[in-house]
């Protein structure tokens, strides 16, 4: 099923990788842009310019998209540009909810920044739980599943900070729903490693 849904998208990466890779940026130089937008976003949170922010969060996504079709294109992928992909990834999702933390918003049973502590912590947990079972060598392929991986997270976000542009307190509860999930995602990662009868 993956496959094919990947053929079906293919000719749409192809003709994202040409076109892009014309403008003569690297793959690497790409998820650099990326992380640039990244810091945009987080000044458009904290000034609670949530339009444009969400503007430029699509953008990011987009980016995301474009340096991994580059790659593909010109030949150049590589275990190094994955890995580059995938810390500027997160730095990216930091610095949006490190935005949020200068947003005066009412809590919801706890203040408002607890609720992104959580959110951040449930976030980074669920990528260690992945990259510690594979550093203790209790998996050999890599760790996936949980209720929200980083897309999942990123939509979430992406939609409470379009809704912040219409009610602000509805931002809270978009949080404190990514604080929940993304613990428990982490949990699920954990139980699932624990139960592993190779581990």
């Amino acid at each position: 099923m993956f496959y094919g849904k990947r053929g079906r998208f293919k000719k749409y990466e192809d003709l994202i990788g040409k076109n892009f890779a014309k403008l003569g940026l690297s793959p690497n130089q790409w998820t650099i842009v990326s992380l640039i937008l990244g810091f945009a976003a987080f000044y458009s949170v904290m000034t609670m310019n949530f339009i444009e922010a969400a503007v430029i969060i699509i953008i990011t996504a987009f980016l995301d998209v474009v340096d991994g079709c580059v790659a593909r294109t010109t030949g150049k992928v590589s275990k190094k540009g994955a890995y580059l992909d995938t810390i500027i990834d997160r730095y990216v999702e930091f610095l949006i909810i490190f935005g949020l933390f200068f947003v005066p918003l009412q809590g919801l049973w706890l203040p408002f920044q607890a609720w992104l502590f959580i959110y951040l912590f449930g976030a980074m947990m669920t990528t260690y739980a992945k990259s510690a079972a594979k550093e203790k060598e209790l998996i050999k392929d890599e760790l996936k599943g949980g209720i929200l991986e980083r897309a999942e997270r990123m939509m979430i976000l992406f939609l409470g900070i379009v809704l912040a542009a219409f009610s602000i307190q509805l931002l809270v509860y978009i949080i404190a729903l990514l604080a929940i999930l993304s613990n428990l995602s982490a949990f699920q990662r954990i139980n699932k490693v624990w139960k592993n009868k190779k581990s």
